[in-house]
């Protein structure tokens, strides 16, 4: 039996709409959508999730709803190359989009051989915290 996740909220929307306006400078419009998740591995049930979608700089980024005040986010360039946060399940999703976009930047500038100081650890949490601990520019 499907759970019905309820969808984000005006307040959300408008957060996540600052946040992406802060980081690129410029309007920036999440997209809604739907997605189906495989929340429980113990299932083969999918569960519709709703999501919010944009892309910036040749990536892309969902981040969903995966129940009330419960976010999951990952970014991708393609099929074969998604990334996530080293974090499963975020109850803010404010920290939820902020790590997103410190992560992604921090690939992009790795990318181009900049290196950040951030390492895997950092992201991943030294302490098994799961939180970001790198810097805090995006």
């Amino acid at each position: 039996m499907s759970i019905a996740v309820p969808d984000f909220s005006d307040a959300e929307r408008a957060l996540v709409a600052e946040l992406l306006n802060e980081r690129y400078k410029r309007e920036v419009a999440p997209e809604l959508a739907d997605s189906d998740l495989l929340l429980d591995p113990s299932t083969d049930e999918l569960t519709t999730c709703p999501t919010l979608y944009w892309s910036e700089r040749g990536a892309h980024f969902v981040v969903w709803k995966v129940a009330p005040d419960r976010y999951r986010c990952q970014f991708f360039y393609a099929d074969a190359d998604q990334y996530g946060t080293g974090h499963v399940d975020y109850t803010d999703l404010r920290r939820c989009v902020l790590t997103l976009l410190r992560v992604q930047a921090d690939h992009e500038r790795q990318s181009a051989g900049i290196s950040s100081g951030a390492t895997s650890a950092d992201v991943a949490g030294k302490s098994g915290d799961d939180s970001y601990h790198g810097p805090l520019v995006i």
